[in-house]
C-alpha cells in the first residue's frame, strides 16, 4: 500500500447511503437521486485527515505550508444480487475497488417510504450477507484462473514453476474457503499468503469496516450505544469481529456543509439528555480514525519553516522503512534521526529549546517509530 495516501472503497446495495457518505466525505458533487445504479462511473475523492498538531505545530514553526495525511475514497455503483456474474452494472465495477486497502460496506437500517430499497425490505443482516456473497464469488473467480495458470506454470523447471508450486497449496486453501462462503479475511494468514492475496488483489482478504446508516432518530434512540443498535437490527453476526460504526449520512453531509462553530453546536443536540462532557465527533472523523486503526497506521510529523506535514507509516515500523514516506531512498541512505513527541516539541517552544533540555533524542535503524513523533532524518549519499 501506498504510505502517502490511505485508500477505502466504498461498497453496498444501491440506496443504501453510499453516495450520501461519499458527498459528505469528499464534498464532491455526485449523484445521489432515488434510484438504482445513480452511480455508473466510479467515484474517487482525496480528503485531508483533519490532523491539530499539524495546525499547532505549523504556528510554532512559522510553517509556509501545511500538509496533511490523506485518504482517498472510491464510490462503485451499487452491487445487487448476482453482481460477480454481471447482473446489475455486473462485476467490471468490483474491478475499480481491487487495488484498495480496505474495505467500508455500507449498510441501510434506516426505514424511509421515500427512498427504495432494491429488494423493497430493511434487512441489513441480509444486505451483508448479499455483498459478502458477491465479493466471495469474484474472488473465486480469480482464484480459480490463477490456479489453472499455476498449474500449468508448475510442469517447467524455472522460476516461474518454483513459483507456482508455492502458490498451488495456498491457492488451494484460499479456494476452500471462499467455497465455504467465507471472507478469507476472517481467517489468519502467514506472511506468504499475505502476499499472495495482495498480489491478487482477492476483496475478501482485504480489511472491512461496516458503517451502519442509521436515522437521525435512531441516533438518539434508546438503542445507543451501538451495540444495543446492532442487536436491534440482528447484525452481530454478520460484523463478527470487524468494525463497525454507527452514523447517519445525511447528518454527515449537512455536517460536511456547514462551518466548525455551527457543527459544534449542532452536534451537541446528540448528547445524551441530561448530561454534559465531550461533544461526539463526527461519524466521518470516526470513520477516518477507525480506517487508520484497522490497518495499523500511524502518523508521524516533520515540522520546520518550509512546512508542516503528517506522513503515514505502519505500526511497528522502523524509522529507516518508516521514512520511505518522505522519501523512497530514505530507507537506503538513512543514518540517524532526531525525534521527539510533538507534545513536548510544542511545550518546549521550539527545536533549540527542547535540545537545550534534553527531550530530542538521537536515535539509529532499530527505532521503532511512534504515533506522533516529530523526526528530522539525517541520510548519507
Amino acid at each position: 500500500m501506498s504510505y502517502s495516501t490511505l485508500s477505502i472503497g466504498i461498497v453496498g446495495l444501491p440506496n443504501v447511503g453510499k453516495s450520501t457518505l461519499f458527498k459528505a466525505l469528499t464534498n464532491v458533487a455526485v449523484d445521489i437521486q432515488n434510484y438504482p445504479f445513480t452511480t455508473i462511473n466510479p467515484n474517487v475523492g482525496v480528503v485531508e485527515v483533519p490532523d491539530p498538531r499539524v495546525d499547532a505545530l505549523a504556528l510554532m514553526s512559522s510553517s509556509k505550508k501545511k500538509i496533511y495525511a490523506t485518504v482517498e475514497f472510491t464510490d462503485i455503483a451499487g452491487l445487487v444480487k448476482g453482481a460477480s456474474q454481471g447482473e446489475g452494472l455486473g462485476n467490471k465495477f468490483l474491478a475499480n475497488i481491487r487495488e484498495v486497502d480496505a474495505i467500508v460496506q455500507v449498510v441501510r437500517a434506516f426505514e424511509d417510504s421515500n427512498i427504495t430499497h432494491v429488494h423493497n425490505r430493511i434487512n441489513p443482516a441480509e444486505d451483508i450477507e448479499i455483498i459478502n456473497t458477491e465479493l466471495v464469488i469474484a474472488d473465486v473467480e480469480t482464484v480459480t484462473k490463477r490456479i489453472d495458470k499455476a498449474e500449468k506454470e508448475s510442469k517447467g523447471n524455472n522460476a516461474e514453476a518454483k513459483k507456482a508450486k508455492t502458490d498451488l497449496p495456498i491457492l488451494a486453501k484460499f479456494k476452500e474457503r471462499l467455497d465455504s462462503g467465507s471472507l478469507i479475511s476472517k481467517f489468519g494468514m502467514n506472511e506468504d499468503e499475505l502476499v499472495l492475496a495482495k498480489e491478487l488483489n482477492l476483496l475478501t482478504a482485504k480489511k472491512f469496516i461496516y458503517v451502519i446508516n442509521v436515522s437521525e432518530d435512531q441516533l438518539t434512540s434508546k438503542y445507543i450505544p451501538d451495540e444495543k443498535l446492532l442487536k436491534a437490527i440482528g447484525l452481530p453476526a454478520q460484523t463478527g469481529s470487524y468494525p463497525f460504526i454507527v452514523m447517519c449520512n445525511k447528518l454527515e453531509l449537512t455536517l460536511s456543509d456547514i462551518t466548525p462553530d455551527e457543527k459544534t453546536e449542532y452536534l451537541r443536540e446528540f448528547l445524551p439528555t441530561g448530561q454534559a462532557g465531550n461533544l461526539p465527533e463526527s461519524g466521518l472523523d470516526t470513520l477516518i480514525k477507525t480506517g487508520y486503526r484497522t490497518l495499523d497506521l500511524l502518523t508521524f510529523l516533520t515540522t520546520g519553516e518550509d512546512e508542516t506535514r503528517a506522513w503515514t507509516a505502519h505500526i511497528g515500523d522502523a524509522i529507516p522503512k518508516a521514512s520511505r514516506a518522505i522519501h523512497t531512498d530514505f530507507e537506503r541512505l538513512f543514518i540517524r534521526a532526531e525525534v521527539i513527541n510533538w507534545k513536548n516539541l510544542l511545550e518546549a517552544g521550539s527545536h533549540a529549546n527542547a535540545r537545550s533540555k534534553g527531550l530530542i533524542h538521537t536515535v539509529g535503524k532499530d527505532y521503532i517509530i511512534q504515533e506522533g513523533d516529530v523526526v528530522e532524518i539525517l541520510i548519507g549519499k
